[in-house]
């Protein structure tokens, strides 16, 4: 072969090869960062914006069975609710499950699950039924006597008239607990 050609060829060839490598490169690294770029904020977010600080002397809890005082309620909502809480509590915290001597404890009540009319549409009828759970809860610092505080806590969800209560009734408790225990969690474990 002509050593002309190859020199030609190299010339040509090689500068192409190497933006070519350079471009996939290139490409390659953009969509790392971008991953990254993506996940690192996310996963750092979920710590910054829950602020959640814990003394460090304070390291296990108790969520004891809540109490039923709602009228119409399924029979088993404030043993649902309860656990729910201490998954939460054990998931998202340090704390540890502890029910001899804790140092937090809760304590409470469901207080209110009523279904109501919403959206009026003609003819007598509603488009839209809301599903609504209240509960009052007791926090105590057993540790720090004046940490305490009750209070009261309330979500509702809206679904659909034409569907049957029963039908949705779990995933509608399910989400409506999910926003309950989030916002009893983050007055708990948010404000120290």
């Amino acid at each position: 072969m002509d050593r002309t050609y190859l020199t030609k060829f190299s010339h040509f060839a090689l500068p192409l090869i190497a933006v070519s490598f350079a471009r996939k490169s290139f490409l390659f690294w953009v969509k790392v960062l971008l991953v990254v770029g993506y996940l690192v904020p996310m996963s750092g977010c979920v710590y910054s914006f829950k602020g959640i600080s814990i003394p460090p002397d304070l390291n296990t809890f108790e969520v004891e069975n809540f109490q039923l005082r709602a009228l119409n309620a399924p029979v088993d909502i404030e043993v649902r609710f309860s656990e729910a809480l201490r998954t939460k509590v054990r998931n998202e915290s340090r704390l540890k499950l502890n029910t001899t001597d804790p140092d937090i404890s809760f304590t409470g009540e469901v207080t209110r699950y009523a279904v109501t009319a919403e959206a009026p549409v003609e003819g007598n009828t509603v488009a839209l039924n809301k599903l609504e759970i209240a509960v009052q809860v007791n926090y105590q610092n057993n540790r720090k006597e004046d940490d305490k505080w009750t209070k009261t806590f309330s979500f509702f969800q809206t679904y659909d008239s034409t569907n049957d209560l029963q039908a949705i009734e779990g995933n509608l408790i399910g989400i409506i607990f999910d926003q309950l225990t989030e916002r009893i969690f983050n007055d708990a474990f948010t404000s120290w």
